[in-house]
């Protein structure tokens, strides 16, 4: 009677196996990290919603004034200079006004003014000798997110993606520029009619959680079909196919 020869351990598969186990971990414990940041997010953003407005020199003297309601004072931002971002919001294609503001001791602020659907031709007027007039806007301060590698170069003063470097640049903007763009919620054009001041809205989508249950549920599908293999491998044949 011969004795079956006893199956090679599967080294190459185990390998592999471990290898996938260990990314499978590796993004399911990412998610979980990325869940308790948005949760930070989530109630920083809601605390800030509940204070009331301060000055735009106070937030900015902050540690971090993200998502803070601020007063802006800002010498003929009616008639600034602007640069439009292509964008869109609410499903409407339009552009973004984008202003310089100069903030004593703070340098510049870029203020963006609002959104303008595409169908709206009308653009507020440019003026040079409007600089002295004080224009006060309501706004919240947010730390924009800049461009992409996919995202197009500028076209003279127009934009596709919030580059503050370049619109600073574009503005004729010479000293500093905060990481802090202002977003108005009060508009500093009240006669073009078709401006929007709205700030990106502070609600987040959260799927952090049924992310990383994904990525665990996967690790334990690849230990169980592992496992599987090994003792099918391994399961003594019966006598008769001996």
């Amino acid at each position: 009677m011969t004795v079956a020869a006893r199956p090679r351990f599967p080294i190459i598969l185990t390998a592999v196996a471990v290898l996938l186990l260990g990314v499978l971990l590796a993004l399911g414990v990412w998610q979980v990290q990325r869940l308790q940041w948005k949760l930070d997010l989530i109630d920083k953003a809601e605390a800030a919603a509940e204070q009331a407005p301060i000055a735009l020199t106070d937030a900015l003297a902050l540690e971090d004034p993200e998502f803070r309601q601020v007063v802006v004072t800002c010498r003929g931002l009616n008639a600034a200079p602007f640069v439009e971002l292509q964008t869109i919001e609410d499903g409407d294609a339009g552009v973004r006004l984008i202003s310089a503001c100069p903030v004593e001791g703070r340098g510049t602020v870029l203020v963006d003014r609002g959104f303008l659907p595409a169908d709206v031709a009308e653009r507020p007027a440019v003026r040079a000798d409007a600089a002295a007039m004080p224009v006060v806007i309501a706004g919240v301060v947010r730390q924009a997110p800049g461009p992409n590698a996919l995202t197009p170069p500028p076209s003279g003063k127009i934009f596709y993606g919030r580059d503050r470097a370049a619109m600073a640049e574009a503005l004729g903007v010479t000293e500093a520029v905060s990481p802090y763009t202002v977003y108005a919620t009060t508009s500093a054009n009240p006669e073009l009619t078709g401006l929007r001041p709205v700030a990106p809205p502070a609600a987040f989508s959260n799927n952090h959680l049924g992310y990383a249950l994904t990525w665990f549920g996967l690790a334990i599908v690849l230990v169980v079909f592992y496992a599987v293999l090994l003792l099918r491998r391994y399961r003594p044949m019966p006598a008769k196919d001996r």
